[in-house]
């Protein structure tokens, strides 16, 4: 597992060189694109294909959809314990989303005219859940929940299946429990495919949400502008900031649940204000990773994707935090170096504070939406939310007097962009 020092002349050159080992080749994009392009062309019949290829199950076109009985009776199936805890963890996200859904507005501008705001559900919209070895049954509670809240009139949900054609009974409770029926046993590119394009089985979507594999995640940048994507959440990411105060044992069992993804492209990040802290939680890793049922996979992600960064100051952990801009932020440091890093540190997809705040907590039951930028992506994306489900249009109301009193404004934007037509549409309401 490698280390860097802050104070090593080199020391940025080398962060960025760790960062861009995400970055998708030429040959990855190429694939990808081929097949994109394939569901394009031959629609359902390139769904069959790819889905016994990558997924081992044999689909025709009449099988793609999981039956709305199916749904139930998986739900059903659920021990009550489980069904406890999807209801648990619902309840805490609709809570918080509830907080963030925005609100019309109208006011009057200096004009004299009404100008405001109003917000509309996305139609349809296509949710991605990654399943297989590894069914993400809480983000079906963190897309559909938020598109349910919403108001989003048709949702389609894609997951893969497994090699006999069945979706994991937690993930369609999970969906009966939200109020979602339309399921698709369809997971990788060629799901990305048939949201954005559609095939005579599948209806397209507008938007496309979730997390995913590399794959998906090059796939969605690529359908971009053919349908709206939420954000490129891919390979799974965390840092842990931590000084003197962190917990050895806390912080090694954070590294090692976000390292289990085990996919091979996860990055695993500490920040550290002192070799000695460095140690001790690295030999806590080294104890913990034999406990664990998928320790091959995670013992693999460390050895490729783990990097510890010793730093001197909080000023220093706050930058190195803001150039990889972490999917999930662990601050397990003093209070006061909490309050400050909370506030300095501005790229982070989700922050959790202080030593009792596993990133799991966020994962499953906290109430913020788990789908969230990675592979710096949260330079410029934010985490999920409702507002994601929504499109905004702006509203504008101009009586004659106020066409009269903007209509200056207007002759003489006009005059510097060369463009008459425009200060005539406005002149002639001005009665000029």
């Amino acid at each position: 597992m490698r280390t860097l020092s802050h104070t090593s002349r080199t020391f940025q050159d080398e962060l960025a060189a760790f960062c861009r080992t995400a970055a998708v080749s030429r040959e990855f994009s190429a694939g990808v694109a081929a097949i994109l392009a394939a569901v394009n062309e031959r629609g359902d019949e390139a769904l069959s294909y790819y889905a016994a290829k990558f997924d081992g199950a044999k689909l025709q076109a009449r099988d793609f959809r999981v039956k709305p009985a199916e749904v139930t009776a998986a739900a059903r199936r659920l021990p009550a314990a489980e069904r406890r805890a999807l209801a648990a963890a619902h309840a805490s996200i609709v809570a918080f989303h509830k907080r963030g859904l925005p609100q019309g507005w109208t006011a009057r501008n200096k004009d004299g005219a009404v100008v405001g705001e109003k917000f509309d559900p996305i139609r349809r919209v296509g949710l991605y859940v990654p399943g297989g070895q590894v069914p993400l049954v809480s983000t079906v509670l963190m897309t559909a929940t938020l598109a349910k809240l919403a108001g989003c009139p048709e949702i389609a949900v894609f997951t893969p299946s497994n090699s006999s054609g069945k979706v994991a009974d937690g993930l369609l409770a999970a969906l009966h429990l939200v109020g979602v029926d339309e399921v698709y046993k369809l997971g990788g590119v060629h799901a990305i495919g048939a949201m954005a394009y559609g095939t005579t089985t599948i209806p397209a979507v507008d938007k496309v949400y979730g997390p995913g594999n590399a794959f998906v995640c090059e796939a969605k940048r690529q359908v971009f502008g053919t349908v709206g994507v939420d954000s490129l959440p891919g390979p799974s990411e965390v840092m842990i900031i931590a000084d003197d105060t962190a917990r050895a044992d806390f912080a090694a069992a954070d590294l090692l649940a976000q390292a289990e993804h085990g996919t091979g492209r996860e990055k695993i990040y500490l920040v550290a204000t002192s070799a000695r802290i460095i140690t001790a939680i690295l030999a806590e890793v080294e104890k913990q990773l034999h406990l664990l049922s998928r320790s091959e996979q995670t013992a693999r992600v460390l050895s490729e994707g783990f990097l510890a960064v010793e730093v001197a100051t909080l000023a220093q952990a706050a930058a190195v935090a803001n150039y990889v801009a972490p999917e999930h932020l662990e601050l397990l440091v003093k209070d006061s170096a909490a309050q400050v890093l909370t506030r300095t540190v501005t790229t982070a997809g989700a922050i959790m504070i202080g030593n009792f705040t596993p990133t799991a907590l966020g994962d499953f039951v906290a109430g913020p939406s788990h789908v969230l930028p990675t592979a710096r992506a949260g330079r410029f994306f934010s985490g999920l939310r409702v507002a994601d489900f929504l499109r905004r249009t702006s509203l504008t109301t101009y009586t004659r007097g106020a066409v009269r009193k903007a209509e200056p404004i207007v002759s003489a934007f006009a005059r510097m962009e060369r463009l008459d037509a425009h200060g005539r549409s406005v002149q002639i309401r001005a009665g000029k």
